[in-house]
């Protein structure tokens, strides 16, 4: 996917986060923190489940690359722990406060970089939807929440899911 700003409104509370040389991150990007580096949603390893992987995104979620990263370039990268981005996601209606989580490629084995679908439960969810969408559409309006940086959003359910 190339660069797309998918920031909206609200407060974005960047971070600056180192990047290895060797990955590639684009702006909008759904990324974590591994070890001492960001990287994009996609390069975590397939933990053998849709939920495994938005599980370990989630516990892991730095927040949305507000910088590009390309492929040799050492310079560290904008990231937002929190605000309100728009992202693709398969179609559907979502209600305020839905749980969502990073979407699983086609083949089953990964995660999307810059694509979102509705979670079960908070453990997979990297933010909520700040929007209604009443009518089927295939984009959602979500607050998104840091778990390295404010804590995310496992917890923070009324219902405890």
């Amino acid at each position: 996917m190339s660069d797309k700003m998918r920031w909206r409104y609200g407060d974005t509370n960047p971070v600056v986060a180192a990047v290895d040389s060797s990955t590639e991150i684009e702006i909008g990007d759904l990324v974590y923190q591994d070890s001492d580096d960001a990287k994009p949603a996609s390069a975590q390893a397939d933990q053998g489940s849709e939920t495994a992987n938005q599980e370990l995104l989630a516990d892991n979620f730095l927040g949305v690359a507000m910088q590009r990263s390309r492929s040799g370039d050492t310079n560290p990268i904008r990231v937002a722990a929190t605000g309100v981005f728009e992202f693709d996601c398969p179609s559907g209606t979502f209600e305020l406060g839905d749980l969502i989580g990073a979407d699983e490629n086609a083949g089953g084995d990964g995660l999307l970089d810059q694509q979102v679908a509705k979670v079960a439960a908070s453990q997979y969810a990297i933010g909520r939807v700040a929007k209604r969408v009443s009518a089927a559409a295939t984009s959602v309006l979500v607050d998104v929440c840091s778990t390295v940086m404010t804590g995310g959003v496992e917890g923070s359910s009324p219902s405890g899911v």
